[in-house]
């Protein structure tokens, strides 16, 4: 899985790229199964998590969330992600 992680109007601090890199390891059952998570954060009053993936058999997801604390929009966003690739990844295997 390739992954992108960039800042919009800001710079990450390096206590906000670590929380990243470990939140992301939560999903990563999923590294065989996604070709591809591009990740936008986004600072304006609030943070704005935006996040788009591909499965490699084509399909697409995409999750978003805000909060005005980093810490708690990143754990909604990562919480909505992982329940999309779990769903995503049942569907496909009833599929076989």
């Amino acid at each position: 899985m390739t992954k992108s992680v960039s800042a919009v109007g800001f710079d990450f601090e390096q206590k906000q790229t670590d929380l990243i890199d470990k939140k992301l390891k939560r999903i990563s059952y999923a590294d065989d199964l996604i070709v591809d998570l591009i990740l936008r954060v986004k600072r304006d009053k609030a943070y704005f998590f935006d996040c788009t993936f591909n499965f490699r058999w084509g399909a697409q997801g995409h999750v978003t969330s805000d909060d005005f604390d980093f810490t708690a929009g990143l754990n909604k966003m990562m919480d909505i992600l992982d329940n999309k690739i779990k769903k995503e990844k049942d569907k496909v295997q009833e599929k076989k």
